[in-house]
C-alpha cells in the first residue's frame, strides 16, 4: 500500500471512527460546543468539497447522518452553510457547475440530512438556470469536439436531473409563491427560464436521447408543479402531445409562453415521445380518483406513439418508443387494476381484446417483435403480456375458461399458425404459457414439444426454443403436480428428447445440450434416471448421429456439471456408467460425443473436489488422440473443459495440502499424500507428453493444442525451478530438448503457434531455454535480423517473436554491436544507467537498442531502394525491419519510459524513414494497374521492353475511362522515347529479371516479389505510424513536456500521409492496412486532450466529401476498383466518433451521399457521373460497416432509392455500384444468408415490419413498381425490360404476409398486387419467373383459391392466331408458384377444391400438341402435377379423378412414351423444359403415388405403370433419365425402410425395371445418371439375375469384367454383391479379385479426390470382414496387405470426412466406433494379429520395414522439392493434418512387437540387406544434406529441414530394427 492508500485509509477509518463517536453523543455534552462545531464543519466541509467517487465523501454522509437527534439543526446549519458558500463562491466558474450540482443532486438524493441543508430552492433554481443556458451556448461551438460534447451532455444531464429533484423537494413551496402573485418574486422567471431550456433541449436534435428524454419528464413536472394534479395537469399535458394550445387556458401566461416551441407544428417528432414519456413518469396514475382528462390522457398516449411508428428512422428512438408503450401498458394495468378511474367504461372498452386500439397496439407487436435491437424486441415481449392482462381484466372469463373466449382462442390459433422460423412467435407464446398454462396450448398442439426439439439445431432459434420449452415444461409439471403423474411428463418432454439425442445428426443437437438440458434437468432432478435407463435400453441408431452411447454422455454431462452426480473412488458417478463404456466414448467417432465424454470427467459442480485415480486414468487414456484435431470447435473445447479440470488439480491440491498440514491421523495423512503423488505424476506425464509432440513435421493442430495446454499449466502452476511454494515442481520436467522444441515453433508458419510459443518460452525454466548463453544469444539474433530481410512475409513474423524474446536480456546490447561490427555498421547502443536495472529499465534500454540498430539498418536498404526497387525486393524487402519495429513497439509500456530524450529522436527519425519507404514503393501501388506492373517474363528479349511497359503503366491519377479508351503502341519507333522518360520520372530499376550483385551472385526476381515488397511495405509503415500515434504520450497541456514523445505537428502529418495514401493507392491490401492505421490515428485524436486535434477528423471529412463532390475525370480520386481507399477512409473517420453522441458527422455524410448518389435531374454528364460513382461506392462501405450499427438504418430508404434508380443511368459504372450497393442493403435488411437456399424464410420479412422500418420505400416502391409494369407488354412482340424491375421483384419477393394484413392499413401489400401480375406478362422468361416467386407473399392463404381461379380463368378456351405465349407462361407460373405454397402451408384453411380442376379441364389443348409452344405446354403440365398430385383435394373429388383420367390419358400419348427414335440433339428449343415437366407427372403417376392415379404397377400387357417408367427412363434427353433415376432411388430407399434393411430383396420394382437398369449400367454415358444406375443394381439386382446386353446373357466373370473396365471406383462397389461368388473359381476368379483389389488401392492415394476417396474408404468399411481380416485371405496376401495400406493412407488423410468413414472399418471388427488416430493404431495392431494368424510373419517384418523405410525417398536426398523463391505463397498439395513421424513411430514400435513372436524363424537373408543397404544410404546422404543447411534451418527453411528430419527417423529406426534382428539371429 502506497503513502496516498495509506492516507485515504487512515481519512476514512478518521471519518468511521468520527461517525460511531458523533451516535453516542448525550445532550449533556453539550459544553464542549466548539470543538463540535468544528467537527462538523469539517465534515460538512469535506462533504462539499470531495468528488461524487471519492470513498470520504461517503464516509463523511454516513457521519454526519450518524448525529443524534439534538445535534441534527446544527449539522444541517453546517451543511447549508457550506453549500451556500460554494455557491457564491464558485457560481461564477464554469468549470465549478459540474461539481456543484452533484453536491445539490447528492444532498436530495438519498441524503435526508442534507435535504434539509440545500439552500433555498430559489437560490438553487436560479444558479440550475444559469448553468444550463450556459451549457445550452457552449454546446453550439463544440461541433467536432465529440469528447467535449459527450462531457457537456452528461454535465446537462445532470443539471436537468438536479432541476427535477430541486422542484420535486420543492412543489408546495412553489405553488404558494406562484400564488400569491408578488411582483418582486423572481421564481417566476426563473421557472419560465428553465422551461425555455427544457424546450431548447427537446427541439434540439444535437442533444442526445438521454437528456431529451429527461427535458421531457422536467417539463411535465414543472407543468404539475405550477398548475397543481387536478384536470387542468391532464388537459396542458394533453395540448402539449397533440402540439396545440386549446387546453392550455387554464395554464398562466407566461407558462404558454414558455412552451411556445413546443407547440410548434414543426417541432422534431421526438418531442411528443418525451412528453410522453414525462406524462407517465410524472403523473399519478394510482391510488388516486381520475378525471375523465385524465383517463382521456391515458388513451391519448399510445395513439401518439403509435403514430410515431412510420416516422421515425433511429433504432435507438424505436428503443424508446417501445420502452414508453411497455410503461403505457403498465401504468394502464395499473389503472384498471386499481379502480379508481372515473368512468370505468371508458377504459375498460377501449382496452378489450379486439377494441380498434388493442388491434393497432397488436399490429405494433407484429411488427417489432422481430426488431433487431434486444431491447425492443423485449419491451415488446412486455407489452403482448401487459395487453393480455388487460384483457382478462375486461373479460374475466378469459383466466377461468380461455376456451371459451374467442379472443384468446384466436390468438392462440393464429400465432400457432405462424411461421416457426418467426422469433416473436415464441415470446408471445411464452406469456400465453405463463398466463393459461401449457396444458391449454399442448391441448391446442399435441406435437408442440417436437416441433420446438426440431428447432434446436437451428443456432439462431435455439435460444428462443429453449426458453418456450422451459417455460411450458414447468408450467406442464406444475399442473401435473396434483395429478402426480411424472410418467405422463416423461413421455410428453424426455422421450422426445432422447429421441432427438440418438436419432439427429451432431450438429442439431449441440445446442440442447447448451440451453435444453441443463433446463429440463433443474426443473426435475429425478429424470436423469428415467433417462439413463431408457438410453441403456434403445437400440443402436444410424451412423450419422450420437447414437445412445453418445447421447448417455450428453445427459451425464449436464447432470454432472448441474451437481447432481459425484464421483468417488468407490464408483464413478454413482455407478450410472461402467468405466469401459466411458473409455469407449472418450475415443469416440463422433467428436461431439468425445467432448460430452470429456466432460463428464472434467466438469464438477466444486472446484475443490478430488480428482480420482479413475478420472486420470481415463483422461490418459484420452488426451493422446485428442491433440490433432482439425476442428477449431474441438479445440477451444477441449482447452475449456482441461482448463477446468486443471482448476480443480489446483483447488483440490491447495486444500490437500492444506489438510495434510493439519491433519494429525496418519491414515489419513497418507491418504492425502497419495493424492499430491497422484496429481505429481499426473502432471509430470501431462507435460512430458505436451513437449514431445512439438517435433519437426508435427500438425499444426497438434502444435496449437499442445502450446494452448501448456500455456494453462504455465498459468495455473509454474515452470520455474528452485520456489518453495510450488508443490509439484513442473519445472524439474523441462529438459532443453523440450524447449528447444518450444523454440523452434516460431519457425511455424501459423501466426497462432509463434505467439503461444513465445510467450510459453518467456514461462520456461532460463536454464531449460539457455538463451543466457553468448553464442546461442548471437546465433539467433543474427536469425533474427536475417529472418527480418527474407522474401517470405511469414519469416518477418518469425523476426519479431526472436526479437521480442531477446529484448529481456541484458547482454542483449552487447550482442548488436558484435552483430553490427560485423556488418561494418557505426552504432553505440544504449548503455544501462544503473548496475542492477530492473526489468522494466531492461525491457526499455534493450528496445531501445533494437529499434535504433533495425533504424539504422533500414536506412541503409532505404537507400539500396531508391535507387533499384527490383535489387531491394530480391534481396532485402523493407517491410521485414519495420514489421520488427513495430512489435518490439508494441512490447513495451509507452507511458513510463525514462530514456525520453532518445526516444524523441528515434521517433522523430522513425517518422521521416516511414515517409522516405512510402515515397520508394508508392508508384506501384498508386499505379492503375499494380498486379501488372512488373513483367512475368524471363526471356532476354522482352526485358529490353520493360522501360517503356513501365512508363506505360505509370499511375495515371485521371479518371479517362469515362471518355476515351487508351491503346499500347506497338511500333518500336515509339520505344526509345518513352524509355528515355522514364530515366527521368522514375528512380534508376535494374531491369533484367536475374540481377547479379557483388560476387557476381545471381537474384530471381519476379512480378510477384516486386508487388509483395511495395504493399507489404506500405502495410507496415501503416502500421508503424498508427502505433506511434496510438501508444506514444502526446505533447499536449495535460502532458508534461519531458514525458512528451511526438509532437501535434507529427500527428497532423501522419494524418495528411493516411490521407494521401487512402486516396490514392490502388492496390486494396496496400489501402486496407493503411485504413486500420488509419483508424488507430482518429481513436487517439478523439481521445487526446487537444481540441485542434479532435476537430482534425471533422476537418478532413469535409474537405475529402467537397473533393468527392468536385471529382471529374480529371480528378487524382480513383474511380475504379469501387473508389480504392476512399470509402475506408470515410469509414475510419466517421467510426471514429462516438456511439453515445447525436452521430453529426454520420448524419451529415449520409444526407451528402445520399444527393450525391441520387441520379442527376439533367442529362448524365462526366462532371456528376463521377462524384455518382464515388458516393454509391462510400455507401456501400458504410452500409458494411458493423461499428456504425443500427445508426445507420435510417438512411437505408434513401439508399435503396439511390441503388434502384441507379440502374436507370446510361453509365455503366453507374449501374454496376448500384448494383453492389443494393446487393449490400439487402444483406443489410434481410440478414445475412442462413442457408443455400436463396428464398430461405429466414432472410424475409413481414411486408408491414419491412414498410414501418422503411416507410419511405412504399411510395417509392409502388410507384416504381407502377412504371415498371406499364413497360411490360408482350403485345407488341418487343423485348421491354425496364431497368429496376429486377431489383424491384428481388426485394418484394423477399416479404411475406403479415398477420395482420387483413386489418385497414396504408401500408398493405394489396396495391403491389395488380402490378407484379402483369410483370408476369413479361417478354423475358427470368422476369415471369422472378414475377411468380414475387407474387406468392402478397396473396393471403384464404385468397389463394380464388387467386388461382381468376388466373385459370384468364387463360384462353382455345387456340387463337394471336395467342400470347409469354402471357400464358406469366399466368401458368403464377398458378403453380401459388399451388406449391399453398398445398406446403399446414395451416391452409382447406384443401384447393374442384373449382381449380373444372377451370383446367377446358384448357387441356395447352398441354396437347395444339399448342406450339414447349415452354407453355411445360408449364401447363406442371400445374397439372401440382393439382393431380398427392397433395391435393381428398380422393372422393369426382372432378380431380376425372382430371387425373384425362391427364393420364394425355401422358400416354405425349412425346415422352411415343418419342421413337427421336434424337435429343436435334430436339427444338424447350423440349429439354418440357420432357422434365413430363417426366415429373411420369414419375407421380408411376412411382409417387400410383395409387391416387389408378394406375397398376403389376407386370401385365396392359399395365401402364411399368411402362411409362421404362419409357421414363429410355429417353434420349439424359435429364429426363437422371430425374427418373432420383424418382426410383427415393422410393426404393423408402420401400427399404418400410419393409427393413437388409431383410433381402424388396417387392418393388418389377422384373422390367431391374433388366432395364442391368442394361443401364452397361451402356449409360451421362456420368451422374451413371452413378445412380449403379447405386441403384446395388441395391436391388439380385445376384442370381441374368444380365443381358440386349439380346445376349451374360455370366458373371462377363458381368465383372465389363463393370471393371467401364466403372472404376464406383463399379468396384457394385462388385461387393457379387464377390462371393467367386470364392472357389480358380485362378481366374482369384486374378480378377485381385485385379479390383489393385484399382480400390490405387482409388485410396493422396492424390485422387475427395470422391473417390470416399468412396474407396466405404469400399474397404464393406469388406473389412470378409477380405481385410478373414483368416483365409480371397485376395491373397500381397493384394490383403495393399488394400490395409490404402486403408491406413486413408486414416491419415487430410480431409476428416474420409478419416472417419475409414475408421468406421473397426465397427466391424466387431468393437465400437472410434476416431480415426486409435482407428490407425488399432489397425497396425490388428494387421500384426493378422500376419501371425496367417503364418506370415516374416513377409509382415518386410512389409513394415519398407513402409517405415518410406516409398524410395533417399535416392534423391539432394533434390529441392520447389524454388520457392520464384513462388511465395504456392504450397501445393501439403496434408497439415497427418504427422509422418508420429505414423512412423507407430510403426516401430509394433515391428519390435512383431519381431519377439516366439514362431518367428529365420528371415530372406537378400531382403534384409537390401534394406539395410538403403537405410543406410538414406542416412549418410540425409545427414549431408543437414550439415549443407544453413545455421538454424528450423527457421529459414523450416519445410527442407522438415523433411530431412523425417528422412533421418526412418533411416533411423530401420537400422535400430534391423540390428534388433540380427542380435536376435533371425538374419541369417
Amino acid at each position: 500500500m502506497n503513502s496516498v492508500d495509506k492516507s485515504l485509509f487512515k481519512k476514512e477509518s478518521v471519518e468511521i471512527t468520527a461517525g460511531s463517536q458523533l451516535e453516542k453523543l448525550s445532550e449533556e455534552e453539550m459544553s464542549r460546543g466548539p470543538l463540535l462545531q468544528a467537527c462538523l464543519n469539517t465534515l460538512a466541509l469535506i462533504y462539499t468539497s470531495l468528488q461524487a467517487k471519492n470513498p470520504l465523501r461517503r464516509a463523511s454522509a454516513s457521519a454526519l447522518s450518524s448525529v443524534p437527534g439534538w445535534l441534527q439543526d446544527q449539522a444541517v446549519g453546517c451543511l447549508s452553510a457550506c453549500l451556500s458558500d460554494c455557491l457564491s463562491t464558485l457560481c461564477s466558474d464554469r468549470a465549478s457547475y459540474p461539481h456543484l450540482i452533484d453536491s445539490v443532486t447528492s444532498c436530495l438524493d438519498g441524503f435526508p440530512l442534507g435535504a434539509y441543508g440545500v439552500p433555498s430552492h430559489r437560490l438553487l433554481l436560479t444558479f440550475l438556470h444559469k448553468a444550463l443556458s450556459e451549457y445550452l451556448q457552449l454546446n453550439s461551438g463544440l461541433a467536432g469536439c465529440h469528447v467535449l460534447q459527450a462531457q457537456l451532455m452528461h454535465s446537462c444531464l445532470a443539471a436537468v436531473k438536479a432541476s427535477m429533484l430541486v422542484v420535486q423537494r420543492s412543489q408546495d413551496l412553489i405553488s404558494a409563491a406562484l400564488q400569491a402573485g408578488n411582483p418582486d418574486c423572481t421564481l417566476q422567471p426563473t421557472l419560465s427560464g428553465l422551461l425555455d431550456c427544457y424546450t431548447h433541449i427537446l427541439t434540439d436534435e444535437e442533444f442526445v436521447q438521454a437528456v431529451q428524454s429527461t427535458a421531457g419528464m422536467a417539463v411535465v413536472l414543472l407543468i404539475r408543479s405550477v398548475l397543481g394534479c387536478g384536470d387542468e395537469v391532464a388537459s396542458a399535458v394533453a395540448g402539449l402531445l397533440q402540439g396545440i394550445e386549446l387546453g392550455a387556458e387554464c395554464a398562466p401566461l407566461w407558462l404558454r409562453e414558455s412552451c411556445v416551441g413546443l407547440y410548434d407544428s414543426g417541432r422534431p417528432a421526438g418531442v411528443s415521445l418525451y412528453l410522453c414519456h414525462g406524462a407517465l413518469a410524472m403523473l399519478n396514475w394510482r391510488g388516486a380518483s381520475q378525471g375523465p382528462r385524465r383517463d382521456q390522457l391515458l388513451l391519448l398516449v399510445p395513439h401518439t406513439l403509435l403514430a410515431l411508428d412510420t416516422s421515425i428512422k433511429e433504432s435507438s428512438t424505436a428503443m424508446v418508443v417501445a420502452r414508453v408503450l411497455s410503461l403505457w401498458s403498465g401504468v394502464a394495468l395499473d389503472s384498471m387494476q386499481s379502480g379508481q378511474s372515473s368512468a370505468p367504461g371508458l377504459l375498460r372498452d377501449s382496452l378489450r381484446g379486439g377494441s380498434e386500439l388493442q388491434g393497432r397496439l397488436l399490429e405494433h407487436v407484429y411488427t417489432h417483435w422481430e426488431h433487431p435491437l434486444d431491447g425492443v424486441r423485449h419491451q415488446t415481449n412486455t407489452l403482448f403480456k401487459n395487453l393480455l392482462l388487460l384483457h382478462q381484466h375486461t373479460h374475466p372469463l378469459a383466466l377461468s375458461n380461455p376456451h371459451s373466449d374467442p379472443y384468446v382462442s384466436q390468438l392462440t390459433q393464429t400465432l400457432l399458425g405462424l411461421e416457426w422460423h418467426q422469433r416473436g412467435k415464441y415470446g408471445s407464446l411464452a406469456c400465453l404459457v405463463e398466463l393459461l398454462g401449457a396444458g391449454y396450448l399442448l391441448a391446442l398442439e399435441p406435437q408442440l414439444p417436437s416441433h420446438l426439439l426440431g428447432l434446436m439445431g437451428d443456432q439462431t432459434l435455439a435460444p428462443y426454443a429453449s426458453d418456450l420449452l422451459e417455460r411450458l415444461f414447468v408450467s406442464h409439471k406444475a399442473q401435473l403436480a396434483g395429478e402426480g403423474d411424472m410418467e405422463r411428463w416423461h413421455g410428453t418432454w424426455v422421450s422426445p428428447l432422447l429421441q432427438v439425442l440418438c436419432r439427429a445428426r451432431l450438429d442439431q443437437t449441440t445446442y440442447i445440450l447448451d440451453y435444453f438440458l441443463p433446463k429440463l434437468l433443474r426443473c426435475s432432478p429425478s429424470s436423469l434416471a428415467h433417462m439413463v435407463q431408457a438410453l441403456q435400453n434403445s437400440p443402436s441408431c444410424s451412423a450419422g448421429s450420437r447414437g445412445s452411447v453418445g447421447a448417455l454422455m450428453t445427459c451425464l454431462r449436464a447432470a454432472r456439471a448441474q451437481g447432481m452426480v459425484q464421483s468417488s473412488e468407490e464408483g464413478l458417478w454413482g455407478g450410472l456408467v461402467p468405466l469401459s463404456l466411458l473409455r469407449q466414448a472418450l475415443v469416440h467417432k463422433h467428436h461431439q460425443v468425445r467432448m460430452d465424454a470429456l466432460g463428464l470427467v472434467c466438469e464438477s459442480h466444486r472446484s475443490t473436489e478430488v480428482l480420482t485415480s479413475q478420472e486420470i486414468e481415463l483422461l490418459c487414456h484420452f488426451l493422446p488422440s485428442c491433440l490433432n484435431s482439425q476442428s477449431p470447435g474441438v479445440r477451444q473445447q477441449t482447452i475449456s473443459l482441461l482448463k477446468k479440470l486443471l482448476c480443480r488439480v489446483k483447488d483440490s491440491g491447495q486444500l490437500v495440502q492444506r489438510r495434510l498440514a493439519q491433519e494429525r491421523d496418519v491414515g489419513q495423512r497418507e491418504k492425502a499424500q497419495h493424492v499430491l503423488d497422484t496429481y505429481k505424476e499426473f502432471l509430470r506425464w501431462l507435460c512430458e507428453r505436451l513437449f514431445v509432440v512439438l517435433l519437426p513435421g508435427a500438425s499444426f493442430s497438434t502444435c496449437l493444442t499442445a502450446l494452448r495446454m501448456l500455456a494453462l499449466l504455465a498459468q495455473l502452476f509454474t515452470f520455474t525451478t528452485g520456489t518453495t511454494h510450488d508443490m509439484f515442481a513442473l519445472g524439474e520436467v523441462v529438459t532443453p530438448v523440450h524447449a528447444q522444441n518450444v523454440l523452434f515453433c516460431l519457425g511455424s508458419n501459423f501466426l497462432e503457434v509463434k505467439q503461444l510459443a513465445s510467450a510459453l518460452l518467456r514461462q520456461l525454466p532460463p536454464s531449460a531455454v539457455g538463451l543466457q548463453e553468448p553464442d546461442r544469444m548471437l546465433c539467433l539474433l543474427q536469425a533474427a535480423m536475417d529472418l527480418s530481410t527474407s522474401t517470405k512475409p511469414f519469416d518477418s513474423v518469425t523476426a519479431a517473436h526472436l526479437f521480442n524474446l531477446l529484448l529481456h536480456l541484458p547482454d542483449l546490447p552487447q550482442a548488436l554491436l558484435l552483430c553490427a561490427q560485423e556488418q561494418g555498421l557505426s552504432f553505440q547502443p544504449p548503455s544501462l544507467t544503473q548496475p542492477q536495472a530492473s526489468e522494466a529499465l531492461t525491457l526499455e534500454t534493450n528496445t531501445l537498442a533494437v529499434i535504433q540498430f533495425l533504424l539504422l539498418c533500414l536506412k541503409t536498404e532505404v537507400r539500396k531502394a531508391e535507387s533499384s526497387l527490383l535489387l531491394a525486393a530480391a534481396t532485402s524487402p523493407l517491410y521485414g525491419r519495420a514489421h520488427c519495429i513495430t512489435a518490439a513497439l508494441q512490447q513495451l509500456n509507452t507511458r513510463c519510459l525514462t530514456l525520453c530524450g532518445q526516444w524523441r529522436s528515434v521517433v522523430s527519425e522513425l517518422i521521416t524513414v516511414s515517409y522516405r519507404m512510402s515515397d520508394v514503393v508508392s508508384p506501384v501501388v498508386q499505379s492503375s494497374s499494380p498486379e501488372g506492373l512488373i513483367p512475368m517474363d524471363t526471356e532476354t528479349e522482352s526485358s529490353a521492353g520493360l522501360k517503356s511497359i513501365l512508363q506505360e503503366i505509370q499511375p495515371r491519377d485521371t479518371n479517362d475511362f469515362f471518355t476515351s479508351a487508351r491503346e499500347l503502341d506497338t511500333q518500336e519507333s515509339g520505344t526509345n522515347e518513352p524509355a528515355a522518360k522514364t530515366d527521368e520520372t522514375l528512380h534508376p530499376i535494374c531491369l533484367p529479371s536475374l540481377l547479379e550483385c557483388g560476387g557476381g551472385e545471381g537474384y530471381r526476381v519476379t512480378a510477384q516479389m516486386v508487388l509483395v515488397c511495395c504493399w507489404r511495405t506500405m502495410k507496415e509503415v501503416s502500421m508503424l505510424l498508427g502505433e506511434v500515434c496510438q501508444s506514444l504520450p502526446l505533447q499536449t497541456t495535460h502532458t508534461p513536456p519531458d514525458q512528451a514523445l511526438i509532437t501535434e505537428e507529427q500527428v497532423e502529418g501522419v494524418g495528411r500521409y493516411f490521407r494521401q495514401q487512402l486516396l490514392q493507392s490502388r492496390h486494396r491490401g496496400a489501402f486496407e492496412l493503411a485504413y486500420i492505421g488509419f483508424v488507430r490515428l482518429n481513436d487517439m485524436l478523439c481521445r487526446s486532450g487537444s481540441r485542434t486535434l479532435q476537430q482534425l477528423p471533422a476537418h478532413w471529412l469535409t474537405e475529402v466529401l467537397q473533393e468527392v463532390k468536385s471529382s471529374d475525370p480529371s480528378s487524382k480520386l480513383c474511380a475504379t476498383r469501387r473508389s480504392a481507399g476512399i470509402p475506408f477512409y470515410i469509414q475510419a473517420l466517421l467510426s471514429s466518433e462516438p456511439k453515445s453522441s447525436s452521430c453529426s458527422l454520420l448524419k451529415t455524410t449520409m444526407r451528402e451521399l445520399t444527393t450525391l448518389a441520387m441520379p442527376p435531374p439533367d442529362r448524365a454528364t462526366d462532371e456528376t457521373t463521377v462524384p455518382q460513382v464515388h458516393a454509391l461506392n462510400i455507401l456501400r462501405a458504410l452500409y458494411r460497416d458493423t461499428r456504425l450499427g443500427e445508426n445507420i438504418v435510417p438512411f437505408v430508404s434513401e439508399g435503396m432509392q439511390a441503388a434502384v434508380l441507379g440502374f436507370t443511368s446510361p453509365v455503366w459504372a453507374v449501374r454496376n455500384s448500384s448494383t453492389l450497393l443494393f446487393s449490400t442493403l439487402i444483406t443489410r435488411i434481410f440478414g445475412v444468408k442462413k442457408g443455400k437456399d436463396e428464398h430461405s424464410k429466414k432472410n424475409r420479412m413481414t411486408g408491414r415490419e419491412f414498410f414501418t422500418r422503411f416507410p419511405a420505400l412504399y411510395p417509392f416502391l409502388l410507384s416504381q413498381l407502377e412504371e415498371a409494369a406499364s413497360s411490360v407488354g408482350s403485345d407488341s412482340g418487343r423485348v421491354i425490360l425496364h431497368p429496376s424491375l429486377f431489383l424491384l421483384l428481388l426485394v418484394l419477393g423477399r416479404l411475406f404476409p403479415s398477420p395482420m394484413d387483413g386489418s385497414s392499413s396504408p401500408l398493405g401489400l394489396a396495391p403491389f398486387l395488380p402490378f407484379i401480375i402483369r410483370c408476369g406478362h413479361s417478354a423475358v422468361y427470368r422476369t415471369r419467373e422472378m414475377a411468380a416467386r414475387a407474387l406468392v407473399p402478397f396473396v393471403m392463404v384464404t385468397q389463394v383459391p380464388s387467386t388461382i381461379q381468376a388466373l385459370l380463368d384468364d387463360l384462353p378456351l382455345e387456340p387463337a392466331p394471336r395467342t400470347q405465349q409469354n402471357r400464358i407462361h406469366g399466368t401458368l407460373l403464377q398458378v403453380l408458384f401459388l399451388l406449391r405454397s399453398y398445398q406446403a402451408d399446414a395451416h391452409r384453411p382447406q384443401a384447393a377444391g374442384s373449382d381449380i380442376s373444372k377451370a383446367l379441364r377446358p384448357r387441356m389443348w395447352l398441354a396437347s400438341r395444339r399448342n406450339p409452344c414447349l415452354v407453355t405446354r411445360g408449364a401447363f403440365v406442371d400445374v397439372l402435377g401440382a393439382v393431380c398430385g398427392p397433395g391435393a383435394s381428398p380422393s372422393g373429388d369426382s372432378e380431380l379423378k376425372e382430371l387425373r383420367d384425362e391427364t393420364l390419358a394425355f401422358l400416354m400419348t405425349s412425346e415422352l412414351v411415343t418419342f421413337g427414335s427421336s434424337s435429343a440433339a436435334c430436339a427444338p428449343p424447350g423440349s429439354a423444359q418440357y420432357f422434365l415437366s413430363l417426366a415429373r407427372l411420369a414419375l407421380s403417376a408411376s412411382v409417387e403415388s400410383p395409387l391416387a392415379w389408378g394406375v397398376e404397377e403389376e407386370e401385365g400387357p396392359a399395365s401402364r405403370g411399368p411402362l411409362i417408367l421404362r419409357c421414363l427412363l429410355q429417353c434420349p434427353h439424359y435429364e429426363v433419365r437422371e430425374l427418373g433415376l432420383a424418382g426410383v432411388l427415393r422410393r426404393l430407399e423408402m420401400e427399404m425402410e418400410r419393409d427393413g434393411e437388409g431383410m433381402g430383396r424388396p417387392s418393388w420394382p418389377p422384373e422390367t425395371l431391374v433388366s432395364t437398369l442391368t442394361s443401364m449400367v452397361l451402356h449409360e454415358t451421362h456420368p451422374q445418371s451413371l452413378a445412380k444406375v449403379r447405386m441403384l443394381s446395388i441395391l436391388i439386382v439380385p445376384s442370381d439375375l441374368q444380365w443381358r446386353d440386349g439380346l445376349q446373357t451374360l455370366t458373371q466373370w462377363q458381368v465383372l469384367e465389363q463393370v471393371l473396365s467401364l466403372g472404376q471406383i464406383n463399379c468396384a462397389k457394385s462388385f461387393l454383391k457379387y464377390h462371393q461368388c467367386f470364392s472357389n473359381q480358380g485362378a481366374a476368379a482369384v486374378a480378377l479379385l485381385g485385379c479390383w483389389g489393385a484399382l480400390v488401392s490405387q482409388c485410396c492415394g493422396e492424390q485422387q479426390n475427395t470422391e473417390v476417396k470416399m468412396m474407396a474408404a466405404e469400399i474397404l468399411v464393406n469388406v473389412s470382414a470378409t477380405l481385410l481380416t478373414s483368416p483365409n485371405p480371397p485376395l491373397g496376401v500381397s493384394h490383403t496387405v495393399s488394400l490395409w495400406r490404402g486403408l491406413f493412407t486413408l486414416l491419415q488423410d487430410e480431409d476428416p470426412d474420409v478419416r472417419d468413414r475409414a475408421a468406421d472399418y473397426v465397427s466391424n471388427a466387431p468393437l465400437v466406433s472410434v476416431c480415426p488416430p486409435v482407428a490407425l493404431e488399432m489397425g497396425v495392431a490388428l494387421l500384426c494379429q493378422l500376419f501371425q494368424l496367417w503364418g506370415q510373419v516374416p513377409t509382415g517384418i518386410l512389409t513394415l520395414t519398407e513402409w517405415l523405410l518410406g516409398d524410395r525417398e533417399g535416392e534423391h536426398p539432394h533434390e529441392s522439392a520447389i524454388d520457392e523463391d520464384d513462388f511465395l505463397f504456392e504450397k501445393g498439395d501439403l496434408n497439415l493434418w497427418a504427422e509422418p513421424v508420429q505414423w512412423v513411430r507407430l510403426l516401430h514400435r509394433h515391428l519390435v512387437v512383431l519381431a519377439e513372436d516366439p514362431g518367428l524363424k529365420v528371415l530372406n537373408q537378400a531382403e534384409l540387406l537390401r534394406l539395410s543397404a538403403q537405410a543406410e544410404a538414406l542416412s549418410q546422404a540425409t545427414q549431408q544434406a543437414l550439415e549443407g543447411l544453413p545455421a538454424l534451418p528450423q527457421f529459414c527453411c523450416t519445410v527442407e529441414h522438415a523433411r530431412l528430419a523425417l528422412k533421418q527417423e526412418r533411416a533411423t529406426l530401420v537400422i535400430n530394427i534391423l540390428q534388433t534382428l540380427r542380435q536376435a539371429g533371425l538374419s541369417g
